[in-house]
């Protein structure tokens, strides 16, 4: 506002002047010379510096704020002088005349509320639907349909610096809560809190008031979760069954509280392990916990350097209904139902071929196994499980030494017992000899009544495997879409590589056809 000011003021000035040459000094001479009247520009001087920039209005305006300027001048000069009558500038159409006020209106209701649910679905209810209540009344009714406010994650924002502006930011939040949870958050199903430090307690009070059907919870880096506070949240919402504890301050006895009130009805569970997490799991050991279905254990961001040893046995009988299986949790021997289990590192651990016949030995159903990093495990141990349906099989190794990845057998077992199910194999950084590979991956290309192998996903990344067996396994698999031969030493050097989509497997079973032996040389 200062520049502006200051360019009118001097082009005031500069026009009150004589045009005579002999009145103009040195200064207006350089002003006539870098913005002339009627050139389409103007001058903005400031303290140091002077900006030449464009009219962005148009001309018509510009001769129109000058004509009261000018009339004065044309009366002077005769009698016979009339001045030219001001035109008045047109009214601006009013809103009841020009623009449509009334479009919102005329949407119905429920075509509104689904409009809005499709927004909520994608970008959560906060902070749009509060925005969306100031359009008009209209939008303000349909805002507030308790379907709308279904799942809701709330995070403090963060004001000033990161100790005190966190608090100041709680606050702010839970005076909005203490109107928004009564009013709103009646249907209330899943409530995510993140980055709380102090007003945890404040919140779920206001949730366990106000919200009965809240069946999720996840306190994400929140402190001061008190006992007091859990076993409120349990005996006032009578259908949560899912707690998610993940980077939380919690101490082990406010968990162990909650379980004994609420463990009947628990089917997942989702902690973080610490020094208090054997207290946790042995409440889950004493039969508190006997839906449960979902158990995770995390050790987060850092590593606890000391194992969690847990009774495989006596889990089985406390929760007999866990389905998936955690990475550093064993779940005991024999889950019926379990589908998916994932012992993966990116570190060698030692998990051994008797440990993993604990777990899966009763457990028919199984799916998923992954066992990345357990060098321990062999292709006999694997051949005794029960499972005959296996479809997704990782025993890649990543990062390991030489000294575990020497050259081994017992491939062909894996495949002569899984090949008519298994869709993903990853034998990534295996040591199976060439001829041991060549039998295991043989025996994709001689199933018999026409029935192609279900393999879409192979992973050969750092094995012995030659081009001939590469040629035969994507020729028997018409439906392999990943296939990775990076670091093969057997291959081509222009082939080792990952190939992703039908196009470029074809394109490599070319090249693998026409290369000549020469080129098969090792790197």
């Amino acid at each position: 506002m200062a520049l502006v000011a200051s360019g009118r003021v001097r082009r005031r000035v500069r026009s009150s002047r004589r045009p005579d040459a002999r009145g103009r000094s040195a200064e207006d001479w350089w002003w006539d010379r870098l913005a002339p009247r009627g050139s389409g520009y103007h001058l903005l001087q400031a303290d140091s510096m002077l900006l030449v920039l464009p009219d962005l209005e148009p001309t018509r305006a510009r001769a129109h704020r000058r004509a009261p300027r000018r009339a004065p001048r044309s009366q002077a000069r005769g009698p016979t002088a009339v001045a030219k009558p001001r035109t008045k500038p047109r009214p601006e159409p009013s809103l009841d005349q020009g623009l449509d006020s009334g479009w919102g209106d005329r949407i119905p209701l429920e075509v509104l509320v689904h409009i809005f649910g499709l927004l909520v679905a994608a970008h959560g209810p906060m902070p749009f639907l509060g925005r969306a209540a100031r359009v008009c009344r209209h939008w303000h009714e349909a805002t507030s349909h308790p379907s709308l406010w279904h799942t809701v994650t709330l995070s403090p924002p963060l004001i000033g610096r990161a100790a005190k502006g966190n608090l100041k930011g709680e606050k702010k939040l839970l005076a909005c809560l203490e109107w928004l949870i009564p009013n709103r958050f009646s249907q209330l199903q899943r409530l995510t809190l993140i980055h709380w430090k102090s007003q945890v307690h404040s919140v779920l009070e206001l949730v366990s008031k106000f919200c009965p059907r809240l069946t999720f919870l996840k306190l994400s880096d929140c402190h001061n979760v008190t006992a007091e506070t859990l076993v409120m949240l349990a005996k006032a919402c009578c259908q949560l069954h899912s707690l998610d504890l993940h980077h939380s301050m919690v101490e082990s006895t406010a968990v162990v509280s909650f379980l004994e009130e609420a463990g009947s009805r628990m089917r997942k569970l989702w902690l973080t392990y610490s020094s208090q997490t054997t207290t946790i799991l042995g409440a889950l050991l004493g039969n508190c916990c006997p839906q449960l279905q979902v158990l995770q254990v995390s050790t987060g961001i850092n590593c606890n350097s000391t194992p969690l040893q847990l009774p495989v046995e006596a889990l089985q009988r406390g929760c007999p209904q866990l389905q998936p299986c955690g990475r550093g949790v064993p779940q005991g021997p024999g889950f019926p139902s379990l589908e998916e289990l994932c012992l993966a590192g990116s570190t060698c651990n030692f998990v051994s071929n008797e440990v993993l016949g604990r777990l899966l030995h009763c457990s028919p159903k199984l799916r998923l196994l992954d066992l990345r990093g357990c060098a321990r495990i062999t292709p006999t141990g694997l051949c005794h499980l029960p499972c005959q349906e296996l479809e997704q099989l990782y025993l890649g190794l990543y990062g390991m030494s030489d000294g575990l990845t020497l050259a081994k057998n017992g491939s062909p077992l894996l495949t002569q017992k899984w090949y008519h199910t298994l869709r993903e194999l990853d034998f990534s950084g295996q040591g199976f000899i060439e001829e041991d590979l060549e039998q295991a991956l043989g025996v994709f290309s001689g199933t018999s009544g026409g029935v192609h192998p279900a393999l879409c996903s192979l992973n050969l990344r750092g094995t012995r495997v030659t081009p001939s067996t590469v040629s035969s396994v994507i020729s028997s698999c018409p439906g392999l879409l990943y296939l990775n031969l990076e670091s093969c030493r057997c291959l081509p050097r222009g082939l080792k590589r990952a190939y992703r989509g039908p196009e470029e497997v074809q394109w490599c079973l070319e090249q693998l056809l026409t290369s000549p032996p020469s080129s098969r040389d090792s790197t």
